[in-house]
C-alpha cells in the first residue's frame, strides 16, 4: 500500500511539475506530456484541475490564460474519456470563465470546442453553452482562429444536438446573426455559410428573422475575393460563390429580397457580377414557384432580353438563356387552381410578344438573340413547346416563302430546325397535341426544297433538318408517309451520287447512315439496290475519270447505309461482287480501286463491331472472300504475272490489313476461335477447302523456301498479321510454336522489304501476347540467335534490324525482362555508321501508336505508362551516349532522343527539361529534317507549359528559331514559326529586347511559296506586334 502510495504522489508530482513548466516557464510541450498521462491513467482530469488550482485563481489574467489553455489543450485530446459529471462541471467552470479577461476568452473557447465533441454531454448543457457565448462573447473582436472555434462549437452542436437546440426556437437563429454579423475571412465564411444553409434545410425557426439572415448573407453577394499567392488554405473564389449560391438558394422565404437583388445586380458593369447573378436565378428557380415569382417576372424577362440583345459576351448570353430556361420550367411545374392566372401563358407571350417579329428579319442582327430566346422558353416543359411553336412555326414557314435568298432561307430553316430538335426531348406525343403533324405538309416542302437548293450551305442545313425529320417519326406517328420516306431515300441517292461539293454528299451519306437506323427496310429495299445499279452501269457519256468517281461516291455511299445489320447483308455481297469486277475487268491494274473498296469494307466493319450477330456475319463473308482472291491473285502472279496484279501490290494489302482486323478483333473467343482453326492451317498447311470458289491451280505454300517463284503468295503473310495479332489474348492458335519458327525465318531471309517487315510484325505481335514462360523463352532466344549475327554483317542487316525493332516493341509494352537487352542493342547500333540512322528512327517506332498491331485496340498487351518507364530506363543512356560519340554519329544519338521526348506526356517532360534543354538545342544544330521537325515539335508545347525555364535559353531559341524559317522543308519551316509564335507566351522582359529583330525575320516567311507557311507567319508576326501593347 506504502508503495502504491508512494507511486501515486510521485504521479502527481510529475503533473504538478509539467503544469509549473507549461503555466511559468511557457514549455508548450508540456501539454502533450499531461494528455499522454490522462490518456495512460498516470492522473485524472480531475487531478489536472487540482494541479492548476492555483493558477486558475491567480489575479493576473496571463497566469489564468496559461492555466486554461493547458486545461483546454488536454481536453481536445481527451474528451472522448470523460465521465458525464466531469463534463457537466467542466461546463459550468468553461461558461463562468466566458465573463473572464479577454486574454483568457480564446483558450475557454477551445475548451468548449472540446466538450461540444463529448457524446455524454448532458441534456440541456448545449443550449447552455450557446446562450453563454451569444450573451457573454463579442465574437467579431475574436481574432480570426477563435471565431472560427465559435462556428465549431455551433457546427458540432447542430450535428449532435439538433432537437435541443430547435427547443431555442428562433432566439438560436437570431444568436447566430449576431455572431457572423461582420465576418470577412473566408475561412470562416465558409464554415458560416454551411451552418446557415443547415439552418434552412433542417428547419429550424427562423421567426422574424428571415431578413436579417438573409442581409447577413447576402452582404457578400456577389463574391469578390482573389486568393493571396501560395494561399496554403485554397480557398478559391469559386468555393465562396458556390457556397454562398447554396445560401442564397436555399429557401423561398428569401425571394422577396433576393430577387430584386438579383435584377440590380445583373444591370451590372462587371461580367462577373452578371454570371454569378444568372446563375444564382437559375439555381432559385428549382425551389422556386409561381407566388415567389409573379410579381417579378416582368423586370426579369425585361433584364434577360436586354442581356441577350446587348451583349457581346457567349458566357452571358449562355447564363441568360439557361435562366430563362429555368424560369419557364419553373413556371410550368407550378400546380394550377381553376381561379389563379396562368403565370406561364402570360409569361410566354411577353416572350412572344417582343421576339415573334424579329423572326421576320433574317438579315437583322436580332433574328438570332430572338429565336434562342424563344428555344430555351420552349425546351423548359411540353406545355411551354407547345405554346411558343404553335406561334412560331406558322410563322417560320411562312418566312421561309417569302425571302427567296438562300442566305435569308438558310436562316429561316436553321431557326425552324432547332424547334424540331427540341420536339425530341419528350418522346412519344399524342397526335391531337402535336403541332407538328398539322404543319406536316409545308414542314416537308420546305426541307425538300432546301435540298434542292443550288447553295450549299442552304442544302447542308437541309440535310440535317432532314435527319430530324426522320427521327421524329418514332415521337410522332405518321409525320413522315411511305411516299415522304421514299423521296427522302431519293434525295439523299442524288445528293450523295450527283450533287458537285463533296459536303454536301458527305452530309448525305451520313444522314442516310442515321436514317437506316430507323427506317433498315425502307433503305435496304430502295437506296442499296439505286447504288448497286450505278455499280454495275457502263455509260457511254461519261468519261473515265467521271465514272470512277461515281463509282467512289457509291462505295463510300454503301459503307454509309450499312449501319443496321439487316442492310449489311445486303450492302456486303454488292461490295464484293464489284471487288471481284475491278481485279477480273479491264482494269485490273487499277489498285486505286480495289483500295477504295476496301476503304468501304473498313467502314462497315467499324460499324459493325458492337451487333455481334453482324460481326460474325460480316467476318464468315468478308474473311474468307479477301483471303480466297489474294491467294488465287498470288497463285496466277506465280503462272500468269498480269492477272490479279492489283490485289497484291503493297498499297491494296495495307488497304486490307485494317479490314480484316476489324472483323477480327470484337468476335466472341467461340467463333474467334472457330476463325482461326481455319485460317493459321491455310498458311501453314496450305488447307485451302474453307475459301469460297476455292478451285487453284497450284498448291499456296508461302513458307516455302522456294526462291522467287513463291515472292507473291509470301507478300499475303500481310493477312495473316492482320488476322492473328487482332484476336482476343484468350483464343489459342493452333502450331504456335510452328508458327513463330516460320514468321522468323521469313522475316530474316526474305529480299522483300514489305513481306520482312509484316512477317516481323506477325512475329512480335504473337510474343506480345504469348503466355510468359518456358516456351516464350525458347522462341526469344531462338529470335535473338537469329538477328544477333544478321546485324554483324551480312547483305540482310536491314531485316534484322526491323526484326529487333518489332520485337523490342513488343516486349517493351509487356514489361518484359528481355527488352532491355535488346534496347542496349539498339542503344549500341546509334555508333554504327551504316544501321545508326535507321536504328534512331527506330526509337519513334518503338514509343508511338502502331496502326496494324501492337495497340490496345487488338488486344495487345500494353502496360499503362510504358513510354515513362522507357524514357526513365534509356534517356540517360542516350545522353552518355551522344558525349561520347564520335561527330559522324551524333546526330543518331539526337534523332532517338528527340523521337522519345516528342512521344512522353508532356507534364513528364516538363519535370525532367532543365536537365534535358541543352540537348534539345543543340538538336535544331543537327542537319538532319527529322531531327529537326521532332525536336520543333517537342518544344512548341514546353514553350506554353514551361515558360520560365525556357526563358532562361530565349537567345539561343529566337536564333534558331529565325534560322529554320528558312529550312528548305516545308514542315520545318512552319514548325519553326509555330514555335516563335508560342515564344510569344514568354515573360515580357525577356522578349521585350528581340521584338525588333523578331518581326523584321518574319517579313521573309510571308512571301513564302507556300499558302500555309504564309499562314503560320501572319499569326507569329502578328503576335510579336502587340508584345507589350495595353490590355496584353
Amino acid at each position: 500500500m506504502a508503495a502504491a502510495g508512494t507511486g501515486a504522489g510521485a504521479g502527481v508530482a510529475a503533473l504538478a511539475a509539467s503544469v509549473q513548466d507549461f503555466v511559468a516557464g511557457q514549455q508548450d510541450g508540456r501539454a502533450a506530456e499531461v494528455a499522454a498521462g490522462v490518456k495512460d491513467g498516470s492522473w485524472t482530469v480531475l487531478q489536472l484541475v487540482e494541479a492548476l488550482g492555483s493558477c486558475l485563481e491567480n489575479t493576473d489574467p496571463r497566469t489564468r490564460g496559461r492555466g486554461v489553455q493547458l486545461l483546454s489543450q488536454v481536453l481536445l485530446q481527451c474528451y472522448s474519456l470523460l465521465q458525464e459529471k466531469e463534463v457537466l462541471h467542466l461546463v459550468l467552470f468553461y461558461e463562468n470563465r466566458l465573463q473572464d479577461h479577454h486574454l483568457v476568452i480564446p483558450s475557454v473557447l477551445q475548451g468548449l470546442r472540446a466538450l461540444s465533441m463529448c457524446e455524454v454531454l448532458s441534456p440541456g448543457l448545449a443550449v447552455s453553452v450557446l446562450k453563454a457565448i451569444f450573451q457573454e462573447v463579442h465574437v467579431q473582436s475574436l481574432l480570426q482562429l477563435d471565431r472560427h472555434t465559435v462556428y465549431s462549437i455551433i457546427t458540432n452542436f447542430m450535428g449532435t444536438r439538433e432537437e435541443e437546440l430547435k427547443g431555442l426556437g428562433a432566439d438560436f437563429t437570431f444568436g447566430f446573426i449576431q455572431v457572423m454579423d461582420g465576418e470577412k475571412d473566408p475561412r470562416n465564411l465558409l464554415v458560416a455559410f454551411q451552418i446557415v444553409r443547415d439552418l434552412i434545410t433542417k428547419n429550424y425557426a427562423l421567426g422574424p428573422f428571415v431578413e436579417e439572415l438573409f442581409e447577413v448573407t447576402s452582404c457578400y453577394f456577389p463574391i469578390d475575393f482573389t486568393p493571396p499567392p501560395n494561399d496554403p488554405h485554397g480557398i478559391q473564389k469559386e468555393d465562396l460563390i458556390l457556397s454562398l449560391r447554396a445560401v442564397l438558394a436555399s429557401t423561398p422565404q428569401f425571394a422577396e429580397f433576393l430577387l430584386p437583388l438579383l435584377i440590380e445586380k445583373m444591370d451590372s458593369d462587371l461580367q462577373s457580377a452578371k454570371l454569378d447573378s444568372l446563375q444564382t436565378l437559375t439555381a432559385c428557380c428549382a425551389i422556386y414557384g409561381q407566388k415567389e415569382l409573379q410579381e417579378f417576372l416582368p423586370s426579369l424577362w425585361s433584364s434577360l432580353r436586354r442581356e441577350v440583345f446587348q451583349t457581346a459576351s457567349e458566357k452571358v448570353e449562355a447564363e441568360c438563356l439557361a435562366a430563362l430556361h429555368a424560369l419557364s420550367a419553373c413556371l410550368s411545374r407550378s400546380v394550377l387552381s381553376s381561379d389563379t392566372e396562368d403565370l406561364l401563358d402570360s409569361f410566354l407571350s411577353s416572350i412572344l410578344q417582343d421576339c415573334r417579329h424579329h423572326l421576320c428579319e433574317p438579315d437583322m442582327k436580332l433574328v438570332w438573340p430572338s429565336a434562342k430566346l424563344l428555344q430555351a422558353a420552349a425546351g423548359a416543359s411540353l406545355r411551354a413547346y407547345h405554346r411558343v411553336t404553335h406561334s412560331v412555326l406558322p410563322l417560320l414557314l411562312e418566312q421561309y416563302t417569302k425571302h427567296p435568298q438562300s442566305s435569308q432561307r438558310r436562316t429561316i430553316l436553321e431557326m425552324l430546325l432547332g424547334f424540331l430538335e427540341l420536339q425530341q426531348k419528350w418522346g412519344h406525343v399524342e397526335e391531337d397535341e402535336s403541332t407538328l403533324l398539322s404543319l406536316r405538309a409545308p414542314v416537308c416542302s420546305v426541307v425538300f426544297s432546301a435540298l434542292t437548293d443550288p447553295s450549299v450551305q442552304l442544302q447542308l442545313v437541309g440535310i440535317r433538318a432532314l435527319t430530324v425529320l426522320g427521327s421524329l417519326q418514332a415521337l410522332v406517328p405518321g409525320f413522315l408517309s411511305p411516299s415522304d420516306l421514299e423521296l427522302v431515300v431519293d434525295h439523299l441517292i442524288r445528293l450523295a451520287l450527283r450533287e458537285e461539293d463533296s459536303q454536301s454528299s458527305e452530309a448525305a451519306m451520313e444522314a442516310a447512315g442515321s436514317l437506316a437506323l430507323i427506317y433498315p427496310k425502307v433503305f435496304s429495299g430502295r437506296m442499296v439496290p439505286r447504288l448497286e445499279e450505278e455499280l454495275r452501269s457502263e455509260r457511254e457519256e461519261e468519261s473515265s475519270r467521271d465514272r470512277c468517281s461515281l463509282w467512289q461516291r457509291c462505295l463510300q455511299a454503301l459503307a454509309a447505309v450499312s449501319t443496321h445489320t439487316s442492310i449489311v447483308r445486303e450492302t456486303i455481297p454488292v461490295l464484293l461482287q464489284h471487288l471481284r469486277k475491278v481485279q477480273k475487268g479491264s482494269e485490273a491494274g487499277n489498285a486505286q480501286d480495289v483500295v477504295s473498296v476496301c476503304q468501304s469494307l473498313h467502314r462497315v466493319a467499324l460499324q459493325c463491331q458492337q451487333d455481334a450477330e453482324g460481326c460474325w456475319y460480316y467476318h464468315q463473308t468478308v474473311v474468307p472472300c479477301l483471303l480466297a482472291m489474294a491467294v488465287q491473285a498470288a497463285m496466277q502472279e506465280s503462272t500468269q504475272p498480269l492477272l490479279g496484279k492489283a490485289l497484291l501490290e503493297e498499297e491494296v494489302l495495307a488497304a486490307m490489313v485494317p479490314v480484316i482486323s476489324a472483323a477480327t478483333t470484337h468476335l466472341s473467343p467461340e467463333l474467334a476461335a472457330q476463325s482461326v482453326s481455319h485460317v493459321v492451317p491455310l498458311f501453314l498447311d496450305g488447307e485451302v477447302s474453307f475459301l469460297p470458289q476455292n478451285s487453284f491451280p497450284c498448291s499456296f505454300q508461302p513458307f516455302e523456301d522456294d526462291g522467287e517463284c513463291l515472292e507473291a503468295q509470301r507478300r499475303l503473310v500481310a493477312l495473316l498479321m492482320a488476322f492473328v495479332c487482332s484476336l482476343p489474348r484468350n483464343v489459342a492458335i493452333p502450331q504456335q510454336e510452328r508458327l513463330l519458327r516460320e514468321l522468323l525465318a521469313l522475316s530474316c531471309s526474305c529480299n522483300c522489304p514489305f513481306t520482312a517487315t509484316t512477317a516481323a510484325k506477325c512475329f512480335a505481335g504473337l510474343v506480345n501476347k504469348h503466355p510468359a514462360g518456358q516456351q516464350l523463352d525458347e522462341i526469344l532466344q531462338l529470335a535473338v540467335n537469329r538477328m544477333e549475327p544478321g546485324l554483324a554483317e551480312g547483305p540482310r542487316r536491314t531485316q534484322a534490324l526491323t526484326l529487333l525493332l518489332w520485337v523490342t516493341k513488343a516486349l517493351v509494352l509487356r514489361y518484359h525482362p528481355l527488352s532491355s537487352r535488346l534496347t542496349d542493342k539498339l542503344l549500341d547500333l546509334l555508333g554504327d555508321t551504316e544501321l545508326g540512322p535507321a536504328a534512331a528512327d527506330g526509337f519513334s517506332l518503338l514509343m508511338a501508336e502502331s496502326p496494324d498491331v501492337l495497340h490496345k485496340g487488338c488486344h495487345a498487351d500494353v502496360r499503362i505508362m510504358f513510354r515513362q518507364r522507357f524514357f526513365t530506363d534509356n534517356v540517360p543512356k542516350l545522353v552518355q551516349g551522344f558525349h561520347g560519340a564520335g561527330p559522324d554519329v551524333k546526330a543518331n544519338y539526337l534523332k532517338a532522343l528527340s523521337h522519345v521526348l516528342n512521344h512522353l506526356p508532356k507534364p513528364v517532360l516538363v519535370t525532367e527539361l532543365p536537365t534535358l534543354l541543352s540537348l534539345l538545342l543543340e538538336a535544331l544544330s543537327c542537319s538532319d529534317r527529322v531531327v529537326q521537325l521532332s525536336t520543333l515539335s517537342c518544344l512548341q508545347p514546353l514553350l506554353l507549359e514551361a515558360p520560365q525555364i525556357m526563358s532562361l535559353h530565349v537567345d539561343t531559341l529566337v536564333t534558331k528559331f529565325l534560322s529554320l524559317t528558312s529550312s528548305p522543308t516545308m514542315a520545318v519551316r512552319i514548325a519553326a514559326l509555330r514555335c516563335a509564335h508560342a515564344l510569344t507566351s514568354l515573360p515580357l522582359t525577356a522578349l521585350l529586347p528581340y521584338k525588333a529583330r523578331v518581326i523584321r525575320a518574319l517579313a521573309k516567311p510571308l512571301d513564302d511559296k507556300k499558302r500555309l507557311v504564309r499562314k503560320e507567319a501572319v499569326a507569329a508576326r502578328g503576335e510579336w506586334f502587340l508584345l507589350g501593347s495595353p490590355g496584353r
